[in-house]
């Protein structure tokens, strides 16, 4: 037998209160369904059967009435420890909570928020995306704490932004952000992608317009940094020659699930990545790798 711990966390990264009802259900890699009850408590334990090959490949979803379900696959399993696996489940209507993130956290964990202009301009700009459009916030620091957390032979990506980029068609969105950065930040993600941390994408302008190149992360199975340069757009800040940079986050590792499940989908529904689902994604990879916690300047309640 193999053994699998679940516990349920909420939006605040924090276990879910009980008593609840939680649907939990099980499948293991052979797809035959092994699991599928409520139950009223957390950190639940469960003896699974252990086939020491691609069925141990299991997949568990989660939900409870008034919340997005959430799951994970590929949970692999063993007979010889207890896995453990922290799922995060958020309201069906989500509400961003800054509380963790006013201007003056976020100016001194991203000092590129505030260059290129005064800090009073600076403090505006960051209170207006956080009353009037909190999903570009959350999408801003989303990134931002997912780059942060990246190592390159030189520091991280944030080492190399300069300057956010707050007005026009290149104003930050529910899904990306543009920015000015140091056009040496192109060669270290190329020697990244030579160690195995990044995969090319190939024509990049195809779903990048203007674009000229682009890695994504390969670390997890979701929720994975995306760097999108486009080099032709040019600038000099404080004597460093620069680039321009479009990082998003995508649901899924796969191209075609990207392009059928995300791209397709988004623009059948003219909706856009939501970072609510980008901040659970990226928060169960990061816990099942067993890497910090994913704690971006703000929780959900």
């Amino acid at each position: 037998m193999s053994k699998l711990r679940l516990r349920i966390f909420d939006g605040t990264r924090q276990l879910f209160s009980t008593p609840a009802q939680f649907l939990v259900r099980i499948v293991d890699g052979n797809q035959k369904l092994q699991i599928w009850q409520s139950y009223p408590q957390n950190d639940l334990t469960f003896d699974l059967p252990f086939f020491d090959n691609f069925g141990d490949n299991y997949s568990v979803l989660v939900s409870c009435d008034g919340y997005k379900q959430a799951g994970f696959v590929p949970m692999k399993l063993s007979n010889t420890y207890l896995a453990t696996l922290d799922i995060m489940l958020i309201p069906n209507s989500p509400q961003f909570n800054f509380a963790n993130g006013p201007w003056p956290a976020a100016k001194a964990a991203y000092p590129f928020l505030t260059a290129g202009a005064d800090d009073a301009t600076g403090e505006k700009r960051y209170n207006d995306l956080l009353e009037n459009e909190p999903k570009s916030l959350a999408c801003i620091l989303n990134l931002c704490e997912a780059m942060s957390q990246i190592n390159l032979s030189l520091g991280t990506p944030l080492t190399y932004l300069k300057e956010l980029i707050w007005d026009g068609a290149n104003a930050p969105a529910q899904d990306r952000f543009f920015a000015w950065c140091d056009a040496a930040l192109v060669d270290q993600v190329r020697i990244a992608a030579a160690a195995g941390q990044f995969a090319v994408e190939v024509d990049p302008g195809l779903l990048h317009p203007g674009a000229t190149s682009s890695w994504k992360q390969i670390q997890f199975g979701e929720a994975n940094v995306q760097l999108t340069f486009h080099e032709n757009d040019k600038t000099i800040i404080d004597g460093v020659n620069c680039v321009m940079i479009e990082p998003d986050i995508d649901y899924y590792k796969d191209p075609a699930a990207h392009i059928l499940l995300e791209v397709l989908t988004n623009a059948l529904t003219h909706t856009l990545t939501d970072p609510a689902e980008v901040y659970v994604l990226r928060w169960i990879a990061e816990q099942t790798a067993g890497i910090p916690e994913f704690d971006p300047l703000y929780v959900i309640r």
